[in-house]
């Protein structure tokens, strides 16, 4: 059965399709986006990077703040929790060339929340509205989207910061706002809560909401937006070592079988994500990038045990493109 689905809408931007690329921090760095965009992924986000990353010159700046004109229309995802220093970070980021400029109010790691950023600023609602606003009057013309959680504690039953932010901020003139079903102090544990986006959508029906949480498989991604009624997707562990995830969720809601790549052409593609990730950085991180990563391709490998276990021991390129060439095909 095909499924009529609509194009994604972020203000000025729209998006051909509504299944995309959350921004994931370790991941979503430019090799893997413009992987994801060969694979059919429609709109990226970075890694969320601090405010003060942004305006400072250095190495990681160049490492995160990377742009590349097969990869539009793409957002910079920042935090922080002063509203002039994220909003000169936006303004830094509009002027480099992002599409959107994305809020983070929701990474629940430990360390981003002792240090008052990411989810934490969902327990200050006026301090999140104050750099919303900011933000927005620094970057005119520019769509500004926000990411949230459902709640800060799991135990808050009316999730009134919640919607103090979300209304606030659509008020304000936020293009969209992407929310995870689960609160922040639950992390990544349990289920996440579904008919609370239906919730959301339901209360925000004219605006755009996009939803987030165990969005494991294509599938996944157009239930979601069947049972919840949200206008897109953003794909985040489930995209992780799969960036057919896209053409794949292209293909269910055209009614066709979605395609798996043969190892042949899994191969194929990790060299091609080794050559970019090499040129974006240097050979040495380049492999030590692959190395990683490759722990997540082999999620789609018939032997993926064997060969998480070979990666490991692979210490050289030498060795690692014998384990690739082993596994996927050649020799």
């Amino acid at each position: 059965m095909t499924n009529a689905l609509k194009p994604l809408r972020i203000g000025a931007v729209t998006v051909d399709f509504p299944v995309v690329l959350a921004a994931l921090a370790g991941y979503t760095d430019l090799p893997y986006r413009l992987i994801c965009r060969s694979c059919s992924a429609p709109y990226t986000a970075t890694e969320a990077m601090l405010d003060r990353q942004v305006l400072l010159d250095g190495k990681l700046k160049k490492r995160m703040v990377r742009l590349d004109p097969a990869d539009h229309p793409v957002a910079g995802q920042i935090m922080g929790n002063d509203p002039e220093t994220m909003a000169e970070a936006a303004r830094t980021l509009s002027d480099i060339g992002f599409d959107v400029v994305d809020l983070n109010f929701a990474c629940p790691v430990r360390k981003v929340i002792s240090r008052k950023r990411g989810g934490a600023v969902m327990r200050e609602p006026a301090l999140a509205l104050d750099i919303v606003r900011a933000v927005i009057e620094a970057v005119p013309g520019r769509p500004v989207t926000l990411k949230l959680r459902r709640a800060f504690l799991e135990a808050d039953e009316h999730r009134e910061m919640f919607w103090t932010i979300a209304r606030g901020a659509f008020e304000a003139g936020a293009s969209a706002i992407c929310v995870h079903g689960r609160s922040v102090d639950q992390k990544y544990r349990g289920r996440a809560d579904w008919a609370f986006l239906a919730e959301v959508k339901r209360e925000f029906a004219a605006r755009t909401v996009i939803g987030s949480g165990d969005v494991h498989a294509p599938a996944d991604a157009l239930r979601m937006m069947e049972e919840t009624g949200v206008d897109g997707v953003a794909a985040a562990r489930g995209a992780i070592g799969n960036p057919w995830f896209f053409e794949q969720a292209r293909d269910l809601a055209a009614g066709r079988q979605p395609r798996r790549p043969a190892l042949d052409e899994q191969r194929e593609l990790i060299y091609r994500h080794f050559r970019l990730a090499c040129e974006a950085y240097d050979p040495r991180r380049g492999l030590r990038v692959l190395r990683h990563l490759c722990l997540q391709y082999a999620r789609l490998h018939p032997r993926r045990t064997d060969l998480r276990n070979a990666l490991v021991a692979a210490r050289t390129e030498a060795e690692w493109r014998a384990v690739i060439d082993s596994f996927y095909g050649v020799g």
